[in-house]
């Protein structure tokens, strides 16, 4: 069978937190609670868990700083920003400093478990965090989630660099646009089909230096050769 995942829950409002603590447990989730920053600080320092649920304004310290600690200090678990600070600035200072998903409150139980449920799907599993892959002179480290070109790494965003894996997994097969959504974005209502593409252009243009394409396959999807 296999093991229950292990979630961190760092929010002060101990409604919410009970709420969302008993949604999680229901669906087969181990879940800590931490009610200040500290104290989730101190969490993930102990016991690094598989994702972490982040407020951002909490006692003690903020959840902009926990986050910017627990990257500095190498943890690269899944982070989820829930938050009721909604503004475009607070989401990207909030995706710089290293948030995988941010949701706003209040949200729905289950679009807050789907959320859940798609990042760590995504996350690396641990028996697989030794991967590389190899095409012409990109070098791409599963675990260590970098890329290098010819030796030189690039910057890729989050969203960039599982859709890279989920191309070069694929041995020069076919992914179709449908199978990256799924793969990368999970269930994600706000997504549309020409996101993929949009990401897909980006992607291009910071990895065809190194001799690589991504290919579009009429009428099909993507591969990479």
């Amino acid at each position: 069978m296999t093991e229950a995942h292990r979630l961190l829950l760092v929010e002060d409002n101990a409604n919410l937190a009970f709420g969302l603590q008993t949604s999680l447990e229901v669906e087969g989730y181990h879940v800590a609670v931490a009610e200040t920053g500290p104290a989730g600080l101190d969490a993930i320092r102990n016991d690094p868990p598989d994702l972490v649920v982040l407020d951002l304004m909490l006692p003690g310290l903020n959840g902009y700083e926990v986050l910017r600690t627990v990257r500095r200090e190498g943890f690269d678990m899944p982070v989820l920003v829930l938050t009721a600070k909604g503004e475009e600035v607070d989401k990207v200072q909030g995706f710089r400093l290293g948030a995988d998903d941010y949701v706003v409150k209040p949200v729905g139980v289950l679009e807050f478990l789907a959320r859940v449920a798609a990042l760590l799907r995504r996350a690396t599993p641990r028996q697989t965090r030794d991967v590389v892959f190899d095409v012409a002179d990109l070098h791409i480290d599963v675990g260590r989630r970098s890329v290098t070109v010819s030796g030189h790494e690039i910057e890729l965003s989050p969203m960039e660099f599982d859709l890279l894996v989920a191309l070069a997994r694929r041995e020069g097969g076919v992914a179709t646009r449908a199978e990256l959504h799924k793969e990368v974005w999970g269930y994600r209502p706000d997504i549309e089909s020409r996101t993929v593409d949009t990401h897909v252009a980006k992607l291009r243009s910071k990895i065809d230096a190194a001799g690589t394409r991504i290919v579009t396959v009429r009428k099909r999807g993507y591969r990479l050769e």
